[in-house]
């Protein structure tokens, strides 16, 4: 973990903490849930129901976990567009969102943004946002607008490792630590921008260091942990909600599916899948809790039987939902009339 002399108040890393069966539980359902989401929105892919671009989050899982039970729910989250398992572990509905995605009204963005801009002002999520980086300036305003209002909420702002190489990051590192804005920077690291590894788009491979000329603590995640999630998105946000500033986090993840649902992901070897599957963070959950007895293989069941019959209804719902009407194009829109200072 990296310390400026700014940044003396922040603790070394405390031990790892002890987790209750209902936390070990919340895990489980959370993460099962996103993986069986998406896994049906692959099979509704395949069959042509869901269009357009489309990025799935199988594998990085435990990172929703974390940001579940280590944050409130008045902290806002602004991602990138592999999102739909933030926003159901934001608490968005398996129906929105599955609807969503088939284009169809009754979406949470009522079929307008499809699977790259999920929104919800009701569970302060700020999407899903298709331009690479371009939600790292977004959190950083949503830090300052924090600040301004003088709330202890946190703005989570979250990109990926190509995002990592934009210019933007640097402006908002700089202005987030200047200001001490309530930021979490958030790197989901899965080692891939599109086909393009780490090793090869930057001579500094461990992410997180660059927030060091930003006098930004920083630190490496295990991301395949909620474990180790929750306890690095705890001591971040205790240090954030005292006032000290931002602060920056690179999880450490993994993707099992291509970069969307056209990527055959031939750039990587079977033998670097398959150890990453082997630390597959639902089945490590799982495994947890019954080695833990924190549940019975028969209780987990019942999870599992619920989460199937909710996506089940989910894709019957978005199949049986309307498409948005040609009318609808002119609605949730900034329009002349409303704006008569904007000239043509």
């Amino acid at each position: 973990m990296a310390v400026s002399t700014k940044t003396k108040k922040v603790a070394s890393k405390s031990k790892e903490s002890s987790f209750s069966k209902e936390t070990y539980l919340l895990w489980y359902e959370t993460m099962l849930r996103i993986r069986r989401f998406e896994e049906r929105t692959l099979m509704a892919y395949g069959q042509q129901k869901i269009r357009g671009f489309c990025h799935v989050y199988i594998g990085q899982e435990a990172i929703a976990g974390g940001l579940v039970s280590a944050l409130t729910p008045e902290d806002k989250i602004v991602t990138a567009y592999r999102q739909h398992g933030i926003a159901l572990a934001r608490g968005l509905s398996s129906k929105s969102c599955m609807a969503e995605l088939y284009g169809k009204e009754t979406g949470c963005v009522k079929g307008k943004g499809g699977s790259m801009h999920f929104f919800s002002k009701e569970h302060n999520y700020f999407g899903g946002n298709g331009i690479v980086g371009a939600q790292i300036p977004i959190g950083t305003g949503i830090g300052f607008a924090e600040k301004y209002k003088g709330t202890k909420n946190i703005a989570v702002t979250m990109f990926g490792d190509g995002a990592a190489r934009q210019g933007a990051l640097y402006e908002s590192f700089n202005m987030a630590e200047t200001w001490d804005l309530p930021v979490l920077y958030i790197c989901e690291n899965n080692g891939y921008a599109m086909g393009t590894s780490v090793e090869r788009t930057s001579s500094v491979t461990d992410i997180y260091k660059m927030g060091e000329p930003f006098n930004m603590p920083s630190e490496p995640v295990d991301g395949m942990s909620p474990e180790k999630v929750h306890d690095a998105l705890t001591r971040a946000a205790e240090y954030i909600r005292s006032g000290q500033g931002p602060y920056f986090l690179e999880i450490k993840t993994y993707r099992y599916k291509g970069h969307s649902v056209s990527d055959p992901a031939k750039y990587r070897t079977k033998e670097e899948l398959q150890h990453y599957k082997n630390l597959d963070p639902v089945k490590g959950v799982e495994a947890t809790i019954l080695s833990k007895k924190l549940a019975t293989e028969s209780e987990l069941k019942e999870i599992k039987t619920k989460i199937k019959a909710e996506l089940d209804e989910a894709v019957q719902f978005a199949e049986e939902s309307n498409y948005p009407t040609p009318d609808q194009l002119y609605t949730d829109n900034y329009l002349q009339k409303d704006y008569p200072f904007i000239k043509d």
